[in-house]
């Protein structure tokens, strides 16, 4: 869903807020997902420089999520801040490279959805949506319902299946798979000036 035609960022998640208010859901607080990026340090020249992205959501206050590019996503304590500091020989902070997710948690019956206004620095640069239907951990079993429920308030801009669905055939979906979307979706609005709408299980 692209952002409305001669409308802000903030006036698209308005319109998309007011169409899930309209179908009932009800605000149940916020949220915030954010990512830091680090690369490899000039000490490891001569070899590919690897990027690692620290990020954190605050449905899951206690733990850090370190997701490499095209790699494994760790799941640690949040003093894995801490310890970041620490590996500044191995691994530096990319400055100005902060991007989060921030917005309003609705609840529409088994629907938890998350519309946040994706920022860089002080600019509004996209919009992430996030979609999850509670009462399911197979992600591929409940896919159409998900995609139905979408186009509800999406209209024909909802998202096509995730990468990380690929990946997950039958198994049980995780935090990790929803903080991969979110480093998929941050990486793509880094790259893009503005960027469409993306859904998120």
């Amino acid at each position: 869903m692209p952002i409305a035609e001669g409308k802000s960022v903030q006036q698209t998640v308005e319109i998309l807020t007011r169409k899930l208010e309209l179908l009932g859901a009800e605000k149940q607080g916020t949220f915030c997902v954010d990512c830091e990026t680090y690369h490899t340090a000039a000490s490891t020249m001569g070899q590919t420089a690897k990027l690692m992205y620290v990020m954190h959501n605050s449905e899951y206050p206690l733990s850090c999520f370190a997701l490499f590019e095209n790699g494994p996503c760790l799941i640690a304590d949040a003093n894995f801040d801490v310890l970041m500091v620490k590996l500044k020989g191995f691994f530096q902070n990319a400055k100005g490279n902060k991007i989060e997710s921030r917005g309003t948690r609705y609840q529409y019956c088994d629907f938890l959805v998350k519309v946040g206004t994706v920022t860089m620095g002080p600019s509004a640069r996209g919009i992430s949506v996030e979609v999850e239907y509670c009462p399911c951990v197979v992600a591929n079993d409940c896919w159409n319902l998900l995609m139905e429920f979408m186009q509800s308030f999406m209209g024909s801009h909802a998202p096509g299946i995730p990468s990380v669905f690929g990946n997950k055939h039958d198994s049980i979906y995780s935090p990790g798979d929803t903080m991969v979307q979110y480093m998929e979706l941050f990486n793509k609005i880094r790259k893009q000036q503005q960027v469409p709408i993306a859904g998120i299980r």
